[in-house]
């Protein structure tokens, strides 16, 4: 009795702790210990279920599955270049999708049917499973996707067969409800079926939607998680769960407000190579020297930096840190501004400048940093493409029509920093680059920035 009671406590007591850790996680400076608290909470409620929870046997061969599953994370943790968080971060959550759905296969032949299958049990185990096992494999492609090694298929007729396969899963799960008990040749056939959907749904969606498909799928592990708290009745698992699925839905609607864009428009692949803009007749690009661009930085009263993934490419963030706090020796007010789905993960920006140090509140959100940009006299493009695209402003005929970009062209001077002119990851021409205001800096970001450190510091 003081077990039960105990271990119940300990939920409670964890859910508490998860609640704060999520709540810390909303700013960088308490960010850190926001994960440490809901760590703490989840280290809580494993541990007081091993020791308290009764029927829990086999102890050894848990421990060793945490000890196996803790050495394997910490070597990935430590190993992990910022370039890959996005990779990383799709692995673990396929990871935590694919033990929702093992729960929910290793729970089916358990259910007690008492001549129908017609109830909550039978409805969570399913939706754990469909649920989990999506987020498993879309999570796998999306890892492949981002690491280069799986290309998007887009065919005309895509979403009518992804739905098709969703209506077949949703029939095959209303079919096993209706069997009088456990079919597990039934529910291999759901498994698999999702496997399936998982990989149909991700495979046509661009890689310039990746941070919204990723918050989507990291909720779709979070409900099945939750599927398992209530299968369970485990208060700890349903809290995180539900926290989990919720800030993850709401992350993606909010990505999909700022560009403008409905859900069902993303899911259906409409952007990151799903088009073709209308070919113009395009002008000259104009470069500019380090000397020059040291110069007109030096001088400038406000420089807004938009930040892209080539900056996490090239491992520029600390040198682009040393460029801002040079500036602002010499009086000059320097910002980032920040799109929401810039990088390749939610927040990757907002991640990759804070392990530079950046002070948080220089980190301006797209909805603060345009208004500002009719008095910026240089706005310093790095890596960033899509986000700044005119072309989602001004070209119906484009793929990113419609979505909300980083106004530079508002600003006095534009100065890109690129490797080359080649296209972004939604595969169009950028035609900022094209800009009576701008000037190309080519080169790798970080050695760009380092020798504009050096310029910059001798005048």
């Amino acid at each position: 009795m003081i077990g039960e009671y105990f271990l119940e406590s300990s939920y409670i007591v964890a859910s508490v702790l998860f609640i704060l850790g999520l709540k810390m996680l909303s700013h960088p400076d308490t960010a850190r210990k926001g994960n440490l608290w809901a760590a703490l909470g989840m280290t809580l409620a494993i541990f007081t279920t091993i020791f308290f929870h009764e029927g829990i046997h086999n102890v050894l061969w848990i421990f060793g599955g945490i000890l196996l599953g803790t050495v394997i994370g910490w070597m990935m943790a430590v190993k992990v270049q910022m370039t890959a968080m996005p990779q990383m971060v799709s692995f673990f959550n396929g990871m935590g999708g694919g033990c929702a759905a093992l729960i929910s296969l290793r729970e089916f032949p358990n259910i007690e049917a008492s001549g129908s299958m017609m109830n909550g049990e039978s409805l969570i185990i399913l939706l754990g499973l469909m649920i989990g096992t999506v987020s498993f494999s879309g999570s796998m492609i999306a890892l492949g996707k981002l690491n280069g090694n799986i290309k998007d298929i887009r065919v005309p007729f895509m979403q009518y067969i992804n739905t098709l396969v969703l209506l077949s899963l949703v029939s095959l799960a209303v079919y096993i409800m209706m069997q009088t008990t456990p079919v597990n040749t039934l529910l291999y056939g759901l498994f698999a079926l999702a496997l399936v959907y998982g990989f149909l749904f991700v495979m046509p969606i661009g890689g310039a939607d990746m941070p919204v498909v990723i918050s989507l799928l990291n909720s779709f592990t979070g409900v099945a998680a939750a599927c398992g708290g209530f299968l369970y009745n485990n208060q700890a698992m349903i809290t995180g769960g539900i926290l989990v699925g919720s800030a993850g839905a709401i992350l993606t609607i909010l990505m999909c407000k700022a560009m403008n864009r409905s859900l069902v428009n993303v899911l259906l692949g409409a952007f990151g190579g799903g088009g073709t803009a209308v070919d113009k007749e395009r002008g000259s690009v104009k470069e500019i020297t380090i000397t020059d661009a040291a110069i007109l930085l030096s001088y400038s009263h406000k420089v807004i930096i938009v930040p892209g993934y080539g900056l996490a490419v090239a491992k520029a963030q600390h040198s682009c840190h040393e460029l801002e706090k040079l500036l602002e020796k010499k009086g000059v007010e320097v910002k980032y501004a920040i799109h929401p789905v810039a990088g390749r993960m939610p927040g990757h920006m907002n991640v990759l400048l804070a392990e530079a140090d950046v002070p948080y509140p220089k980190l301006a959100e797209m909805e603060e940093a345009n208004p500002q940009m009719a008095t910026t006299d240089v706005a310093i493009v790095i890596g960033a493409n899509d986000v700044v695209n005119p072309a989602a402003e001004t070209d119906p005929s484009s793929p990113i029509y419609g979505m909300q970009i980083i106004k530079v062209l508002d600003a006095k001077n534009i100065i890109v920093m690129k490797r080359s002119m080649g296209k972004g990851y939604a595969g169009i021409e950028n035609e900022l680059f094209f800009h009576d205001k701008t000037r190309m800096l080519f080169g790798d970001a970080k050695d760009s920035l380092q020798s504009l450190v050096n310029e910059v510091r001798s005048i």
